[in-house]
C-alpha cells in the first residue's frame, strides 16, 4: 500500500483545480481518475458520434426513482465533465448566498458569504482564462479584479438579436466564457470558434477544461502523480471511525489500496455521495445523498424568419428575470444561448412547423433556460439493491421555470414581430434526470453537524481527514452554471489544506 500526503479522487473542476493549487507545496499528491485520457480524434467534433452514439458517455446504467434504467450523461476522463462543458463561467450572485424565497419554497443561506468567496472567484477567472466584461450586468456582485481578457465578440446575427432585445426592453450582457480565443489575434490562441463546443470535447484544446488548465500543469511537478483507469470502490477508516486510513480501488482488473494523510473526494455530486454511501461514512446527520439538485433546465429551439449563420452564438446572457419580474416578486432564473443545432439532430426530432431540417438549422436560435430547484431531502442519491446508483428526483419550483419559459417565448416573439407563433415556432424540452448536468447538493456544508454533512472547510464533520470539493457541498443551487463556484471553492479548500499540511 502506497502512502501519500494527499489523495484526490476525480480530476474535474474541483479535483483538478485542487491538485493545481496544492502542486507547488511540494506535498506528495496522488490524483485518481476513473477514466483515461479522452482521445484526441476526429470524432471529438462528430455530431453523430458524440450526440447520437454517446461515444464518450459512461458505459454504465443507473436507475431513477421508479426503478427505470438510464444511461447517465457523465464523462469519466481526465478533466471530468469539463471536457464537454459549454465553458460558461458565471459567479453566483451575492443574494444567492443568503436565504431566498421562491414561488416553490425557500433556498437556504450558505455558511460562507459572497465576500468570502470573491477573492477566489477572481483567481478562478484568471486561472481558467475567462473572457468577460465587468459592469455589463447589473445583477453581478463586486469584483476585486478585472477579467484577464475582454468578452468574446458577438457574431453578426447575434449582434442583431442583442439589438432587437434592447429595443424590446431586454438587457443581454456578455456571457463570461472560458475559451482560449483572442478576437484581435485569433492566430495566437487555440480556439478556432467552431460549432462543436458545448457538449463536445475540444480537439485543439481551445476550451478551458480541467485537464488543460489544471491537471497537465500540475503533473509537471515531480511530487504529483496520476493514476487513470482507477475506480474507487470504498474508503476504509481506523478502528475509531475517525480517520480514513485506506482508499480501496480497482485498476486493471486488480484491487489496490492507497493511504494518505488527507483524502479528498471530487467525483461529482452523485458519485462522491455513492462512494461515501458504499463506505458507510459521513452520514450521522442522515443527509448524505439527500437534497440532490440539478436545476430546472430546458433546451429551447426558436425559429427565426431571418437566417442565422452564426457559428458560436453562446456569447450573451439575460439576467433580467433572475431576481423576479414585473408580474412576480419571486426569482425566475437565467436565459443564455446554446450551441447551434445541426440538421442531423433536427432530422431525428419531431417536425417543427413543417420545415426541413436544413431550413430549421439555418434559421434557429437555441437557448438554455435555467431556474433554481430547491433542496428537498426526498431528492436523493442512494444505492439500489444491486449496488447501482439510484437517483430519486422530482422537479420542484416548476412554476418559476414555466414562467421563465413563457418570458423567453415572449421576448423572442418581440424580436421577431408579426408572424411568430409560439405554438409553432418555439419548442422547449425539459431536461430529464439522465442528463445529470449541474448536479450538486448531496453533501451540503454548514456549521451544524446535525443539519449538514461537511463543515465550512468542506471536511466531513465526522472524519478528521476527509474532504469533498465537487458540487456536493452546495446548500442551494442558485440559477447559474455551478462550475466557477466549484473551482473557486476548490481554491479556498486548497489554501486551508496547505495550512493544515504545513
Amino acid at each position: 500500500m502506497s502512502h501519500w500526503d494527499v489523495i484526490v479522487v476525480g480530476s474535474g473542476a474541483g479535483g483538478g483545480t485542487l491538485v493545481h493549487r496544492l502542486a507547488p507545496s511540494g506535498k506528495r499528491i496522488l490524483l485518481l481518475e476513473r477514466g483515461g485520457w479522452l482521445p484526441r480524434e476526429k470524432e471529438n467534433w462528430d455530431v453523430r458520434a458524440v450526440q447520437l452514439e454517446g461515444r464518450y458517455d459512461a458505459a454504465e446504467t443507473w436507475v431513477d426513482k421508479d426503478g427505470r434504467e438510464f444511461n447517465p450523461g457523465v464523462k469519466y476522463a481526465v478533466g471530468g465533465n469539463t471536457k464537454v462543458w459549454g465553458a460558461a463561467t458565471l459567479r453566483m450572485r451575492p443574494a444567492d448566498f443568503g436565504e431566498v424565497r421562491h414561488a416553490g419554497g425557500v433556498s437556504p443561506a450558505w455558511p460562507v458569504s459572497y465576500e468570502e468567496l470573491e477573492p477566489y472567484y477572481a483567481e478562478a477567472e484568471q486561472l481558467w482564462r475567462v473572457r468577460g466584461e465587468r459592469g455589463a450586468e447589473p445583477t453581478e456582485g463586486f469584483a476585486s479584479r478585472p477579467y484577464r481578457y475582454p468578452a468574446i465578440r458577438h457574431e453578426a446575427r447575434v449582434r442583431e438579436l442583442v439589438a432587437d432585445l434592447a429595443r424590446a426592453g431586454v438587457h443581454a450582457s456578455p456571457l463570461p466564457l472560458g475559451l482560449l480565443l483572442d478576437d484581435e489575434r485569433p492566430e495566437r490562441d487555440a480556439c478556432i470558434r467552431c460549432d462543436t463546443c458545448d457538449g463536445f470535447p475540444c480537439l485543439v484544446k481551445g476550451k478551458a477544461d480541467a485537464q488543460t488548465i489544471c491537471v497537465e500543469p500540475a503533473l509537471a511537478y515531480p511530487n504529483v502523480s496520476l493514476l487513470t483507469g482507477t475506480r474507487v470502490t470504498r474508503l476504509e477508516t481506523d478502528a475509531r471511525g475517525r480517520t480514513v486510513r485506506a482508499v480501496h480501488v480497482e485498476r486493471g482488473g486488480r484491487s489496490e489500496r492507497h493511504s494518505a494523510d488527507v483524502v479528498v473526494l471530487a467525483c461529482g455530486a452523485i458519485n462522491s455521495a455513492a462512494v461515501l454511501l458504499r463506505s458507510e461514512l459521513a452520514d450521522r446527520s442522515g443527509l448524505l445523498g439527500r437534497n440532490y439538485m440539478c436545476h430546472q433546465n430546458s433546451a429551447v429551439f426558436a425559429l427565426s424568419r431571418r437566417a442565422n449563420r452564426s457559428v458560436l452564438q453562446k456569447t450573451f446572457a439575460i439576467f433580467d428575470f433572475y431576481h423576479g419580474a414585473p408580474d412576480t416578486a419571486f426569482p425566475l432564473g437565467l436565459i443564455q444561448p446554446l450551441n447551434r443545432t445541426p440538421a442531423l439532430l433536427l432530422a431525428q426530432a419531431p417536425p417543427i412547423a413543417d420545415y426541413s431540417p436544413d431550413h430549421l438549422a439555418s434559421h434557429s436560435f437555441e437557448f438554455w433556460v435555467t431556474s433554481e430547484d430547491l433542496p428537498d431531502p426526498a431528492n436523493r442519491v442512494r444505492l439500489a439493491r444491486d449496488g447501482r446508483i439510484a437517483v430519486d428526483y422530482t422537479p420542484n419550483n416548476t412554476e418559476a421555470h414555466a414562467r421563465l419559459l413563457r418570458k423567453t417565448a415572449e421576448i423572442f416573439a418581440a424580436t421577431e414581430g408579426p408572424g411568430f407563433d409560439p405554438d409553432r415556432h418555439f419548442h422547449a424540452e425539459r431536461m430529464p434526470v439522465r442528463v445529470c448536468s449541474h448536479q450538486c447538493g448531496t453533501a451540503r456544508f454548514g456549521d451544524d453537524p446535525r443539519t449538514s454533512v461537511l463543515d465550512r472547510s468542506c471536511r466531513a464533520h465526522e472524519l478528521d481527514n476527509l474532504y469533498v470539493v465537487d458540487a456536493s457541498f452546495f446548500p442551494s443551487a442558485s440559477a447559474v452554471n455551478p462550475t466557477l463556484t466549484i473551482i473557486a471553492n476548490a481554491m479556498r479548500v486548497g489554501d486551508h489544506l496547505r495550512k493544515r499540511l504545513g
